[in-house]
C-alpha cells in the first residue's frame, strides 16, 4: 500500500525525524490561505499523487509570492500529471502541499528496504541526492552504500559510524545522521514498511537534516495490526481493476498488454505471463485466484478481467491442488453466462478433476477453446486476437 508524501512525512515527524513544516491544500484558495498561515517569504507547492518524478513533470514550483502560490496551484489541481511512474496516462491530481521554502546547502539520499536475499533490513544512502537512486546506481555506483540491520533492534553502532564517514559527515552532523537513520528503522519496523525513503535529505545552511521529500509503502498483508495505515489509503489513485480485485481476495496488478490472465499460484501466473511473451503476445495482468478459489471468485475475477477495454483474449491457466478443476469450469460458466463474453477465451485445466472440468466445458454450448499444455495455451491466446 502507498501513502502520500505529506502522509508519509506525518508518520515520520512521530519518530523524530525532522521535516519542513506544510500544510495540504484541495483548492488553489486553500492553497494560497495555507502559505499565508506558514509564513515566510518562499513557498514550495507539490502536487500530491503516488508517483515519483512529478518535479520533471510539473508537479513541484517554487513560488516568491502568495500569488504564484494560488497560480502554481490553479494549474496544478485537476492536471493529469504524467512521470516516468504513472505511465503515458498520468495520474489526476486531487491535492497539494504547500511546504516552507528552505535554503540547501547539500542533498542527500537514504532510505530503508527489506533485502530478501539476505533476510535483513538493509539503509542504502548516497551523496548524489534528489536524483532518482536507480539512476545513481546506474551512472555512479561507488556513490552507493549499504549497510544491514542484523535484527530488528536495528544498526549496530559500528555500521553507522562506517555509513556517516561514507558519506562525509563529520562531529555532530554524523551523530544527527546516526540518530536519523535508526529513527527511520524504528518507523519501517513499528509501521511494517516495505520502503521508506528520504529523496532529498538536505542539509540546510544552519547544519541540520530536514526530509524534504519522503516515501512509505506498506506490506499489505501487515495492514491488520495498522487500521491508522489503512486508513490513509486513497482509492482514488489506486487503479479500479485492483480495488475491486482486493475486495473478493484476489491479487491482480493490471499491465498494458491485451491478454488477460486467470491463473492459481502466484509462480504459474509468472510463468504464463512469461510464457504468452514468448509466443508474441503481451499480458493485460497479473491475477493470482489463489490456491483455494472459490467458485464465485473465479466469477468475479473472470468479470474483473473484461472490464478493461483493451483486453482482446482471455487465457485461463489452472492446475487443480486444493482448488478443482470442476469448481474452476463451473465459475467460468457462471461468469460467461452474466457477462457478454466479445472476446475469445482460452481455457487450460491439469490436476484434480481435470478430466471432469474439461467435459464440463466441452459440453456447454458456449465457444471455449481448451488447451492441454502451457505452450498450446498461450499460442491459442495470442492467435485468438488476430482472427
Amino acid at each position: 500500500m502507498k501513502i502520500h508524501e505529506y502522509q508519509a512525512k506525518e508518520i515520520l515527524s512521530q519518530f523524530d525525524i525532522p521535516i519542513p513544516q506544510g500544510k495540504l491544500a484541495l483548492t488553489p484558495q486553500e492553497a494560497k490561505a495555507q502559505a499565508q498561515a506558514l509564513g515566510g517569504a518562499l513557498w514550495v507547492v507539490k502536487a500530491q499523487i503516488h508517483a515519483g518524478g512529478r518535479g520533471k513533470g510539473g508537479g513541484v514550483a517554487l513560488a516568491k509570492s502568495l500569488e504564484e502560490v494560488f497560480s502554481h496551484a490553479k494549474r496544478m489541481v485537476g492536471m493529469n500529471l504524467k512521470t516516468h511512474q504513472t505511465g503515458p496516462e498520468g495520474q489526476k491530481v486531487e491535492k497539494v502541499y504547500i511546504e516552507q521554502g528552505q535554503k540547501i546547502k547539500k542533498e542527500f539520499y537514504v532510505g530503508l528496504v527489506l533485502d530478501r536475499s539476505t533476510e535483513k533490513i538493509a539503509v542504502i544512502a548516497s551523496r548524489q541526492g534528489g536524483v532518482e537512486i536507480e539512476k545513481v546506481a546506474e551512472e555512479l555506483p561507488d556513490q552507493i552504500y549499504t549497510e544491514y540491520a542484523p535484527d530488528l533492534i536495528g544498526f549496530k553502532e559500528s555500521a553507522l559510524k562506517s555509513l556517516s564517514h561514507k558519506m562525509g559527515f563529520e562531529g555532530q552532523q554524523a551523530f544527527e545522521f546516526q540518530v536519523l537513520v535508526q529513527n527511520l528503522f524504528r518507523a519501517f519496523v513499528d509501521k511494517d514498511a516495505s520502503i521508506v525513503e528520504i529523496n532529498p535529505l538536505i542539509l540546510t545552511e544552519a547544519g541540520h537534516f530536514l526530509a524534504l521529500d519522503a516515501k512509505m509503502n506498506f506490506d499489505d498483508n501487515a495492514l491488520y495490526r495498522h487500521p491508522e495505515i489503512e486508513s490513509l489509503r486513497d482509492l482514488s489513485e489506486e487503479n479500479r481493476y485492483e480495488i475491486e480485485a482486493s475486495k473478493h481476495k484476489l491479487n491482480y496488478i493490471h499491465l498494458e498488454g491485451n491478454i488477460g490472465c486467470m491463473v492459481n499460484g502466484a509462480g504459474l501466473a509468472m510463468a504464463t505471463m512469461d510464457i504468452i511473451k514468448l509466443h508474441g503476445g503481451e499480458p493485460a495482468n497479473f491475477l493470482d485466484v489463489g490456491g483455494g478459489a472459490k467458485q464465485d471468485q473465479v466469477r468475479e475475477a473472470l468479470k474483473i478481467i473484461l472490464q478493461d477495454p483493451k483486453v482482446k483474449a482471455v487465457l485461463i491457466n489452472i492446475f487443480g491442488g486444493i482448488v478443482r478443476c470442476d469448481v474452476i469450469a463451473r465459475g467460468v460458466l457462471e461468469a460467461v453466462k452474466q457477462i457478454k463474453m466479445n472476446v475469445p477465451l482460452v481455457v487450460r485445466l491439469q490436476g484434480t478433476n481435470a478430466e471432469e472440468g474439461k467435459k464440463i466445458l466441452e459440453v456447454s454450448d458456449l465457444k471455449i477453446l481448451t488447451a492441454t499444455t502451457m505452450t498450446d495455451a498461450a499460442q491459442k491466446s495470442v492467435e485468438a486476437i488476430w482472427r
